[in-house]
């Protein structure tokens, strides 16, 4: 039996309590976020994540909201239309 194709990490994005961010990162960490975005002036934070942690993530206490990260690759402008 195969592994799904969304059992592996995935990117999300979280709108953090700017106010608790240094908290907030390490328990986002202690629930299995790896970190790959900080921008605590506005209160957010990026990162990889196993979709089966996403739920521990979401009940993290400063944690606004909890996103997938849909970030849009675009080639230059000089690249072949394909």
């Amino acid at each position: 039996m195969s592994e799904s194709p969304s059992s592996g990490p995935v990117g999300v994005i979280l709108s953090v309590d700017p106010d608790r961010f240094a908290e907030v990162v390490e328990a986002a960490r202690g629930a299995g976020l790896t970190v790959t975005g900080e921008q605590a002036v506005l209160g957010t934070l990026s990162g990889t994540i196993a979709e089966d942690r996403i739920p521990a993530l979401k009940a993290v206490a400063g944690i606004e909201s909890v996103d997938r990260d849909r970030t849009v690759h675009l080639p230059p402008p000089d690249a072949p239309i394909q």
